[in-house]
């Protein structure tokens, strides 16, 4: 009996050692910069008492640079699973109090045994990422755990969802894992994302700059598109990532889980019967009818300081998830350009791979004109959107709400490239282009004076730049009143419910990156 108590008492002093980490000075340092700890970040993440750790008397093997004589329970990484809102998640969490959170071939070892246990069970996987990159005393070791690392993830992509919360310092290889992944969510002016850092720039390029100019939260947010989610503080953080996944399927074999719904799915929205200007020119907030037609208001916008001329995020219709693409005319008019086809086209192919409907909401004047653009592939970026629209065989339903030009038209989700319904508002423009624009081609050196421009102007809106046109032609399902919108979405989901279509049988597309 003594024998017994004596080995528990063994393991009980283990356990207190694997917890505390680098120790508690360290730990103190780490809560003095405004950061949890990585078993702290965990439990604010899982559901309550679930999680069930994995590896955690795990230590390093190196001995050079005397690494044997310094050796922590974990070595840097606390890996295992738990649940989120009752659904099985494998997570692991990169500890900063134990060697900067490096990555040494030990720990490397701990996060592909869970990613390998994760893509067989079919569960998604949550990296909370905090290191000063790879351990150096291991040298190609830890280079080799990367790439390790960096394999399954793409093995995984589009099988289960992955997640990346970077929570301090990721820098050299040790951004690349979060780039592969489906979300990379950042914490405001504690969180850093780099190939290289300041002082390597500076030597090279002789350019000054700071650690969160270089990669801070805003600007892989704002300005890179690197990023997809901004917290204020490590909780925020956690609480954004159960969000976002209660919208996901665990897999890509699974329909996203679908919720009681509280919200009238028949309410009418009379406030849309105006929100549409008289005005062509006019914008108006596409935000106002996204947020109108869903269940209770409730939007997650992705990346909602980035090409901010498209709006795309999850919500609910009827307790179902949907992933929404919208053009935004209060930016840019809504045209697409470089950023908004990137930035819509990786969505769009996210919610085809986990199965999420797509609704798509248009007003779209065009493509962006410029040199600026067309240096830099607007042909090819754009074509990314239209290869994503073209490729996804979730339902997919169409709204146009007012313009709809051009090769844009065809870009978004149009009857021609696969969607299965098309809805228009009775003040939708569907046309090669603008009124203004196919006037002055079609009458060159006919127009008589600004009255006759008046009226032939009128007259092609009248009957090309309707939607009554495509109508005709079976191009747009049904013209809808505005304040339908809601019931005529969730009418549209429930019939495309048990839609079932594949793309012929290849080894992968050849997407244009």
């Amino acid at each position: 009996m003594a024998d017994q108590l004596r080995k528990n008492k063994i393991l009980e002093d283990k356990h207190l050692m694997a917890e505390l980490g680098g120790g508690q000075a360290r730990i103190d340092k780490q809560h003095a910069a405004g950061r949890k700890t990585a078993r702290e970040r965990i439990n604010i993440l899982l559901d309550p008492n679930t999680f069930v750790e994995v590896d955690k008397f795990v230590t390093h093997t190196a001995t050079d640079f005397e690494m044997d004589k310094n050796k922590f329970f974990g070595d840097g990484v606390v890996a295992g699973y738990g649940k989120i809102d009752g659904r099985i998640i494998y997570v692991f969490a990169q500890d900063f109090t134990v060697f900067g959170g490096s990555l040494s071939r030990a720990n490397a070892n701990k996060i592909t045994k869970l990613m390998d246990m994760a893509l067989k069970m079919g569960a998604p996987v949550i990296g909370l990422n905090d290191s000063g990159g790879a351990r150096i005393q291991e040298g190609v070791e830890s280079l080799a755990g990367y790439a390790d690392i960096f394999y399954r993830n793409v093995k995984s992509s589009g099988v289960i969802p992955q997640i990346s919360a970077v929570l301090g310092p990721c820098a050299g290889g040790a951004v690349y894992s979060p780039a592969i992944t489906d979300f990379i969510l950042m914490v405001k002016e504690t969180s850093y994302m780099f190939v290289t850092g300041p002082d390597v720039i500076k030597t090279v390029t002789n350019e000054e700059v700071t650690k969160e100019e270089l990669g801070g939260a805003m600007t892989h947010n704002k300005k890179s598109g690197v990023a997809h989610f901004t917290a204020d503080d490590d909780d925020q953080a956690m609480m954004m990532i159960r969000e976002l996944m209660s919208f996901l399927p665990s897999n890509n074999m699974e329909d996203p889980l679908r919720k009681p719904c509280t919200d009238d799915v028949n309410r009418e929205i009379p406030k849309l019967d105006t929100i549409i200007p008289d005005d062509p020119n006019k914008p108006y907030d596409m935000k106002e009818i996204i947020l109108a037609v869903i269940d209770n208001g409730h939007f997650l916008e992705v990346q909602p300081h980035y090409a901010q001329n498209i709006i795309v995020g999850f919500a609910r219709i009827d307790g179902r998830s949907v992933g929404i693409v919208a053009n935004q005319p209060q930016v840019l008019a809504g045209v697409l350009d470089i950023d908004s086809s990137t930035k819509a086209a990786r969505f769009v192919r996210f919610c085809d791979a986990f199965n999420i409907p797509l609704i798509t909401l248009e007003d779209v004047p065009g493509f962006l004109p410029g040199t600026a653009q067309e240096f830099g592939g607007i042909i090819k970026h754009g074509a990314k959107l239209l290869y994503a629209f073209c490729e996804a065989t979730v339902p997919k339903i169409t709204l146009i709400t007012r313009k709809a030009y051009g090769g844009a038209y065809d870009v978004m989700s149009s009857k021609h490239i696969g969607a299965d319904y098309n809805f228009a508002y009775p003040t939708a423009e569907i046309a090669v282009m603008g009124p203004d624009g196919a006037v002055n081609i079609i009458y060159r050196n006919k127009i008589k004076d600004d009255d006759h421009k008046k009226q032939v102007v009128q007259e092609y809106r009248d009957n090309f730049a309707s939607p009554y046109k495509a109508a005709e032609l079976g191009y747009i399902d049904e013209i809808i009143y505005p304040h339908n919108t809601r019931k005529k979405l969730a009418q549209a989901l429930e019939m495309t419910e048990n839609k079932s279509e594949s793309m012929p049988p290849k080894k992968h597309g050849n997407i244009p990156l």
